[in-house]
């Protein structure tokens, strides 16, 4: 079974930037599809970005131009650069992990979660 660890969470001032990490360990990441979800409270968990084996990435439009998901195959662990943050971006992001072939805008999730790390973007 897949293990997610997610850190870099922290509280930011409107415009600051934050990098999320996400450290995986018990699978071979390289085939895995992994992506980054958030909850604000009282909201709907959403997708926000996810990343193919092959390096393929998109966003949510709500973040584009702004957040870019990256992986490192060889640290195994992947990366939520997030700029220009904004008070609605707060919230608990989560990585997860899917078995290859599936699209996570499509299929929804994968079976795998991390705990969560908390983002607070406020003045």
């Amino acid at each position: 079974q897949v293990q997610l660890v997610e850190s870099g969470g922290g509280l930011v001032q409107p415009g600051g930037s934050l990098r999320l990490s996400c450290a995986a360990s018990g699978g071979i990441l390289s085939i895995y599809t992994m992506g980054w979800y958030r909850q604000a409270p009282g909201k709907q968990r959403e997708l926000v970005a996810a990343i193919s084996a092959g390096g393929s990435a998109d966003s949510a439009d709500s973040v584009k131009g702004r957040f870019t998901i990256s992986r490192d195959n060889a640290k195994k662990t992947v990366y939520l650069q997030m700029n220009s943050l904004k008070p609605e971006d707060t919230a608990v992001y989560y990585c997860n992990a899917d078995p290859p072939g599936r699209n996570l805008w499509l299929d929804g999730p994968g079976k795998y979660w991390g705990q969560g790390t908390q983002v607070t973007v406020s003045s």
